[in-house]
C-alpha cells in the first residue's frame, strides 16, 4: 500500500505538476530577462578565466562548476536517456533538448539568488553558504520553509541518493569485472572518506580532476563512435526533430508520450529548477552574483545539450535500438549499443564511466547535505563530523542493498523539493531582473561588473559578506595596476 501511495504521488507531481511547472516558469524566466542564458552564453569564458581566487583560499567559479557538473552529470546521462529513447522514441531527445534550453534560464535564477544571499561559513572562513534554505529565509522571512527544504535536501541527497549510487557502482564492478562487491565497496568508501573530512575544498578539487576526465572522455568516445557514422548524422538529427512531433506507431502514447519522456529526463539530468545545484552556486567567490549564474547556465548546456546528446547519438546511430521493442533498456542498452560500435571496450568504459559520474555524484550529494546540516547548526564541526562517519557506513551498506523503494521514495522528495523551490523563485524573479540590469549597466560602462551591494539593501542581503568581497576584489585591482 505504501508503495502504491508512492507510485500516485510522484506520477501527480511528476507527471501532473512538475512537467508543467517547470517549463512554464523556465519559459517566463527566459522571457522575462530577454532570453539571458543565450545572451549571456559565451561570457562564460570571461567569467572562468577572470574569477579564479585558489590562491587566497576562496572556492573559483571554475571549482564551483565542476562541482555543480559533478552533480548534474550522473546515471541519467547514460541510463536515463536509454529510458527516455526506450519509451519516447528518438523525438524525445528533440524535446529533451528543448527542456535543457529553457532550463539554462532557470538554473541562471535560482544560482544569482543564491549568489546574492549567500552568506560567510564563519568569522575569518574563506568558504561561503547559501541555496534555497537560505534565500527562502532572508528574502521571504520564511525559515519554517527553509527548514522544510533542509530536511528534503538532506535525506534525499544525503542518505537515499548517495546509498544508491554505492549499489549501482558495485554491481556495476561485480558484474562487467567480476570485483567482489565487498571489494569495489571498501574501496570507493576510503576515496569517499579521504573527500569529504577535508571539508568543501578538498571536494571542489576532487571534483576539478575527476569531473573534466569523465566528461571529456565521455564526449570523446561519442565523438569516435559519430566519426565512424558520419554520413548518417544529418539523416538521425532529421529523425529526432521529425519524430518529436510525428512518433512513428511502435511508440505507445503517441507525441505525448514523446513529449513526456523527453521533458522528464531533462529534468531529472539536468536538475534545473529542482533546488540542488544553487547550493554548490553559493560557495564560488565572484564580484557579481550574475557571474555564477551565467557559469550554472553554461552547466546544464553541458549536461543535456552536450553530454545527453553523446548517448542519444551513441544509442540511435546502433542497430540495438528497435523502436516499440521490450525488454532491453537502461544502462544495459547504453552498454550494448557501445559493444557494438567499439566492441568489448564499450562495456568496459561505460562501467568506468558509471563509476566516475556516480562517484562525482556523491561528492556532490554529500555537499548538498552538509550544507542542510549547516542551515541547523551553523559551523558545528562535531555535528559534521559525526554525519561524515554515517554518511561512510551507509555508502558500506547501501553497496549490498537493492534500494530500489528507497530511492523511488527520494523521486518524491526532490519532486517537493523542487515545487517549493520554484514557486520561491517565481516570487524572487523581481530582484535577480535587477541583478542582470545592474551587470549590463556596468558592462556599457566599460566596468568588470562587481555587486554594488547598497542597490540591494532592500532585499535583506548580508551587506557585510558583499562589502568584504567587493572590497578585496577592488585592492587586488588596485595592486595589479600598481
Amino acid at each position: 500500500m505504501i508503495s502504491e501511495i508512492n507510485d500516485v504521488l510522484n506520477n501527480l507531481i511528476w507527471g501532473n505538476i512538475l512537467i508543467y511547472l517547470l517549463p512554464a516558469l523556465g519559459l517566463f524566466f527566459t522571457i522575462s530577462s530577454r532570453f539571458v542564458q543565450f545572451r549571456y552564453f559565451f561570457k562564460m569564458f570571461n567569467v572562468l578565466r577572470d574569477t579564479a581566487h585558489d590562491k587566497e583560499g576562496h572556492i573559483s567559479s571554475f571549482q564551483a562548476l565542476m562541482l555543480s557538473v559533478a552533480g548534474r552529470v550522473g546515471g541519467g546521462n547514460i541510463a536515463g536517456v536509454a529510458v527516455a529513447i526506450t519509451l519516447g522514441g528518438p523525438g524525445a531527445i528533440f524535446w529533451m533538448w528543448v527542456i535543457g534550453l529553457i532550463g539554462m534560464s532557470t538554473s541562471f535564477f535560482e544560482c544569482s539568488l543564491a549568489q546574492l544571499y549567500k552568506e560567510k561559513d564563519g568569522e575569518d572562513s574563506c568558504v561561503y553558504r547559501g541555496g534555497p534554505a537560505y534565500y527562502v529565509t532572508k528574502a521571504l522571512g520564511l525559515r519554517w520553509v527553509g527548514i522544510i527544504i533542509s530536511v528534503l535536501l538532506l535525506f534525499t541527497f544525503g542518505f537515499a541518493f548517495n546509498a544508491a549510487q554505492s549499489f549501482i557502482i558495485a554491481s556495476s564492478f561485480e558484474a562487467s569485472f567480476d570485483i567482489p562487491i565487498w571489494l569495489s565497496s571498501t574501496f570507493l568508501t576510503i576515496i569517499f572518506g579521504v573527500a569529504i573530512f577535508g571539508g568543501v575544498k578538498r571536494i571542489a578539487r576532487f571534483s576539478e580532476v575527476i569531473v573534466p576526465v569523465m566528461a571529456i572522455g565521455y564526449l570523446l568516445i561519442a565523438v569516435v563512435v559519430i566519426g565512424l557514422n558520419i554520413e548518417q548524422i544529418p539523416g538521425l538529427i532529421s529523425t529526432i526533430v521529425s519524430e518529436a512531433f510525428t512518433p512513428s506507431t511502435a511508440i505507445s502514447g503517441g507525441i505525448g508520450a514523446v513529449i513526456l519522456q523527453g521533458a522528464k529526463r531533462g529534468m531529472f539530468s539536468n536538475e534545473a529548477g529542482l533546488g540542488s545545484a544553487p547550493n554548490v552556486a553559493a560557495v564560488a567567490y565572484v564580484a557579481h552574483p550574475v557571474q555564477q549564474g551565467i557559469v550554472q547556465s553554461f552547466s546544464v548546456f553541458i549536461d543535456t545539450i552536450i553530454l545527453c546528446s553523446c548517448t542519444a547519438f551513441i544509442i540511435l546511430l546502433s542497430g540495438v535500438y528497435t523502436p516499440g521493442a521490450d525488454g532491453i533498456q537502461g544502462v544495459l542498452l547504453t552498454q550494448n549499443a557501445l559493444i557494438e560500435h567499439v566492441g568489448p571496450f564499450g562495456g568496459y568504459f561505460v562501467t568506468i564511466a558509471l563509476l566516475l559520474f556516480g562517484f562525482s555524484s556523491m561528492l556532490y550529494n554529500y555537499y548538498l547535505a552538509e550544507n542542510s546540516l549547516n542551515f541547523f547548526s551553523k559551523g558545528n564541526i562535531t555535528l559534521f563530523n559525526v554525519f561524515r562517519v554515517a554518511c561512510i557506513a551507509l555508502i558500506t551498506w547501501g553497496a549490498f542493498q537493492d534500494l530500489a523503494s528507497i530511492f523511488s521514495f527520494a523521486d518524491l522528495t526532490m519532486g517537493l523539493l523542487a515545487v517549493i523551490n520554484m514557486l520561491v523563485i517565481a516570487f524572487l524573479y523581481k530582484p535577480v531582473l535587477q541583478l542582470i540590469k545592474g551587470y549590463d549597466r556596468q558592462l556599457k560602462e566599460g566596468k568588470k561588473p562587481v555587486l554594488r551591494y547598497n542597490d540591494y539593501t532592500e532585499f535583506n542581503i548580508d551587506k557585510d559578506t558583499w562589502k568584504e568581497i567587493v572590497d578585496n576584489i577592488n585592492d587586488d585591482k588596485m595592486k595589479s595596476k600598481s
